[in-house]
């Protein structure tokens, strides 16, 4: 369920996939006869469960989503599940029978879809009752465009949308778009509920830009004769169509999981298979070239724009403008084996940590120094959307070979734009591909040399 950040009920899906994992595979001992706890057949019934929900969406249940289609992933995750384990059974031939396989999954399965039922209709009554897991919610628009989605969340209590104001805007009133701006932000509202047909070009990119920016959801109300971006996603609330103007991947808990579990091991080895002896050796060289400290360390804009600091091999000589003016080729500030260093990507090594302590990932939007961050946010369209994820040392955009010194705004407009690309896209096979590419284009020297 998606609910506001805080909130307890940010722990149902974990919790919900920990319930499953103990059924399927307590079941699984009692019905089947086969060793579950022994020749990994635990091991590998479990990863078959969590690979056909995470292919099909089975955990993927909001508050608008209707029992029928809970219903409808669940049998097809029976049947899937059911064939997962026949052929599993196959190297149990003395154990196997088809009637105590087709029980265990049946069980299972109807024991799983019981406890997903009672969350769903528990978390309905609590909304109503105790008026708890609701998100607050703006409408934009005039009164006829917007009166059925108004009359839903206000019919629709069980659903756990507040509605907090409503804006008639005027086309020709540009203060009462501001007025909305200060009272989503002051209320803290969650979503945003934009009327397509009731506003201009050039408001719409306004509520973009706003909600981008302030890290607000945001959705629009479509009109049946506009069409649709191919990055937009509907959703229906009863029979009313909604928009979402931008999905971002990592927000499926399951996958920030994958992600942070990936970064943990890739980091460790890292740091034990390469930092644990280069630290040292560095720490001798770099000193003997530029006095200094061997690290240098500078505040970075991270998730949701929180600030964190950023560790890197010192690279140039210290000076006070290394928080403000960027690196640029044949900078004399750069050291001779700093020049080295960049040039293969050593100096970025130390950023291991950062993703160890959870600031940064392996993969991500390259983090920038707070002056560009404000800069870029007010030149550049959809800049802060990078921050709705985590930073990474090596991105898609770097992969594409726009990194290092930017030259023009076109070099910063087309990062963010495989930058947004990534977010909206991620899988585990992306990140993959992003790190080999980067590793083949060091090897290759592709990286500029500055």
């Amino acid at each position: 369920m998606k609910t506001k950040t805080g909130r307890y009920s940010g722990y149902i899906r974990p919790f919900s996939r920990l319930l499953d994992l103990v059924i399927i595979n307590v079941f699984a001992a009692y019905f089947s006869g086969i060793p579950v706890f022994q020749d990994f057949y635990a091991f590998f019934i479990s990863c078959a469960w969590f690979i056909i929900t995470a292919n099909l969406g089975f955990y993927e249940v909001y508050r608008y989503t209707k029992v029928i289609a809970i219903l409808n992933c669940t049998l097809k995750q029976a049947i899937a599940f059911a064939i997962c384990c026949l052929a599993l059974a196959y190297f149990y031939p003395e154990r196997y029978s088809l009637y105590t396989i087709l029980l265990f999954t049946t069980v299972s399965v109807v024991l799983v879809l019981g406890f997903k039922l009672f969350i769903y209709f528990f978390l309905k009554k609590y909304r109503i009752i105790f008026g708890g897991n609701f998100r607050t919610v703006a409408l934009i628009g005039k009164r006829k465009s917007i009166s059925p989605l108004q009359h839903f969340f206000e019919e629709n209590p069980d659903y756990g949308y507040k509605l907090t104001k409503v804006f008639d805007l005027d086309h020709h009133k540009t203060e009462q778009l501001q007025e909305s701006f200060s009272f989503i932000l002051e209320n803290k509202i969650d979503e945003i509920y934009c009327s397509m047909s009731d506003l201009t070009s050039k408001q719409i990119d306004d509520f973009i830009f706003f909600a981008d920016n302030n890290f607000k959801t945001l959705k629009f109300i479509p009109d049946e004769k506009q069409l649709l971006s191919l990055n937009a996603t509907f959703e229906y609330y009863d029979y009313i169509p909604i928009i979402a103007q931008r999905t971002i991947s990592l927000d499926e808990s399951l996958h920030k999981i994958i992600k942070r579990v990936f970064d943990i091991v890739f980091s460790i080895l890292i740091i034990v298979a390469v930092l644990s002896w280069l630290i040292p050796i560095l720490a001798i060289i770099i000193r003997l070239d530029s006095n200094g400290p061997l690290f240098f360390i500078q505040k970075r804009n991270g998730l949701n724009n929180k600030e964190f600091n950023c560790f890197k091999f010192r690279s140039m000589e210290l000076n006070d403008e290394a928080n403000i003016n960027q690196v640029s080729k044949n900078d004399v500030r750069i050291t001779k084996i700093g020049r080295y260093i960049r040039k293969t990507s050593i100096d970025e090594l130390p950023q291991f940590f950062n993703v160890l302590l959870g600031d940064m990932s392996v993969v991500g939007p390259r983090p920038h120094m707070i002056s560009h961050t404000n800069m870029y946010a007010e030149r550049i369209d959809n800049f802060m959307v990078r921050h709705f994820i985590k930073p990474g040392i090596t991105g898609l955009a770097q992969t594409k070979g726009f990194r290092g010194e930017v030259e023009t705004d076109k070099d910063i407009i087309n990062r963010v734009r495989y930058d947004i690309f990534y977010i909206e896209k991620w899988s585990q096979l992306l990140d993959l591909t992003i790190i080999f590419k980067t590793i083949y284009n060091i090897i290759k020297g592709d990286k500029k040399a500055y």
